[in-house]
């Protein structure tokens, strides 16, 4: 049975709204339905953090807080969540939240444009932890920009709610919103409006009939890439199928030599797994947009999307990693080094979605990877290079090097490696391979860099990443 409702809670009460604009975003609904402007628009892509919200999504019996980009998530994905925003943190008798009160006393605020956001990004991050340091300060808040450049003020204020008790309006109405939240109904949800359609069904039985009857459409998971065609294109996405209500595609699952993550599992999630066993992996996670980004964002999103600049497929590349797609026509299993057939191109066929991605764990390898962007935190990358080593005294038994931003699509440096496998280990060797990458690649003059600097960038790369095994010592400003 399905739903043409969206529901949702919202200032302790259940809203409900019917076959609502698939192609509206949270936060157009928010200023022109809602009229609560206190959310701004400022670059429509994410990248700036003026339109954060935070939503409230039951977990283990649990309200855990969402801080997202409302200018890049369509209406839609409201369904059985709690809508959170700045006008809410005060209490009804006026009294200041804890985080904006911490704004004030150390003049966070200066124009005030982005203040709201910056609110929203702290309150999440005060909401969800017990203890505050300066590492989840700079990373909760690495997606708000500050065009007053007022961040010392606005870090003394989160630093600031660490001795501050969290217990709020928002704590005292946890049962309320818990049993609000409940009492949304599961069910599969279907919108038409106009020729526009949307479906976010519940189990992969449902989403493969809608895939066998709608044709053409768009799947979507955390949306940061594909909303960018109604926000900065100006298009209309006229079939719109959501991956994000099927739990069986939610999942993380670590065998003896693999990491399985299911499509739908949000970045934010898959950074604190990947961790244990890739820490090069973990640290390019933290650079991948934002909070706001990340608890959104998929791997399998990245890797359909298929960007050439995507961060984590270097990486993936790399390490071979296995993409398992599913469809009407059953599972294969494809390697991810032959996924990507030309500019944002996969083989992925109509009727396909990704299942889930197989990464393996290479305990005797070693792997470097290295992010090279114009600003360092929520930026998208100029080149960015993974390395995967097995080496056994001294001489390299293995080796898998991969780049973003240096062709089409992002592609292995073959030639480059049959020169370093079965080689000794020598800065001779790395050497006689840098000067081979310029057969693997061709890379373009863009925005982000010229063709020259891309092939120096590739080349000091490798090097970087011989320096640092040869010393065992990381060489880098960060």
């Amino acid at each position: 049975m399905s739903s043409n409702a969206v529901e949702f809670v919202f200032e302790n009460k259940i809203i409900k709204i019917r076959n609502p604009d698939p192609n509206e975003t949270i936060l157009n609904y928010v200023r022109l339905n809602l009229k609560k402007t206190g959310t701004k628009e400022g670059c429509a892509e994410g990248g700036c953090g003026a339109c954060t919200i935070v939503l409230g999504e039951i977990k283990n019996n649990k309200i855990l807080y969402k801080s997202i980009n409302s200018c890049i998530t369509f209406l839609p994905v409201l369904n059985g969540k709690q809508l959170i925003l700045v006008e809410n943190l005060s209490s009804k008798e006026g009294k200041l939240h804890p985080v904006q009160d911490a704004m004030v006393n150390f003049h966070g605020s200066q124009c005030g444009f982005c203040t709201p956001g910056i609110v929203m990004s702290m309150f999440a991050m005060f909401k969800n932890n017990k203890s505050i340091n300066n590492e989840l300060i700079n990373e909760s808040l690495s997606g708000n920009l500050c065009r007053c450049t007022g961040y010392r003020p606005i870090i003394d204020a989160a630093k600031s709610l660490n001795y501050l008790s969290r217990h709020d309006h928002f704590d005292k109405d946890k049962l309320i919103t818990l049993r609000l939240l409940k009492k949304i109904n599961e069910k599969n949800i279907e919108i038409t409006n106009n020729y526009k359609k949307y479906f976010a069904p519940k189990t992969i039985k449902d989403l493969k009939k809608i895939l066998k009857k709608v044709k053409n459409s768009k799947l979507l998971s955390g949306g940061t890439d594909l909303s960018l065609e109604v926000t900065k294109k100006r298009k209309e996405l006229k079939n719109i199928i959501y991956l994000g209500s099927i739990k069986e595609l939610n999942f993380i699952k670590i065998y003896k030599n693999e990491i399985n993550i299911g499509a739908t599992t949000p970045l934010i999630n898959f950074e604190k797994e990947i961790k244990k066993y890739y820490l090069d992996f973990y640290n390019i996670l933290k650079r991948y947009g934002s909070v706001q980004i990340r608890n959104f964002g998929t791997i399998a999103g990245n890797i359909a999307t298929a960007s050439p600049i995507g961060d984590t497929l270097p990486l993936l590349m790399a390490l071979d990693a296995k993409v398992i797609v599913d469809g009407n026509n059953g599972k294969k299993t494809i390697s991810i080094n032959d996924f990507f057939i030309g500019y944002r191109k996969t083989k992925l066929k109509q009727g396909d979605f990704i299942f889930s991605i197989k990464i393996p764990i290479l305990k005797q390898n070693i792997l470097k990877a290295y992010k090279i962007s114009k600003r360092f935190d929520d930026d998208i990358s100029s080149v960015c290079g993974s390395f995967n080593l097995e080496i056994d005294k001294n001489y390299i038994k293995k080796v898998r090097i991969a780049f973003g931003g240096m062709s089409e699509i992002p592609k292995r440096a073959l030639k480059t490696e049959k020169i370093l496998v079965n080689s000794k280990f020598s800065q001779e060797v790395f050497n006689k391979a840098t000067k081979n990458l310029e057969k693997d690649y061709s890379p373009i003059d863009d925005m982000r860099a010229s063709k020259q600097y891309r092939l120096e960038i590739a080349k000091n790369l490798l090097l970087k990443c011989f320096f640092e095994i040869k010393n065992q010592k990381i060489l880098r400003i960060n």
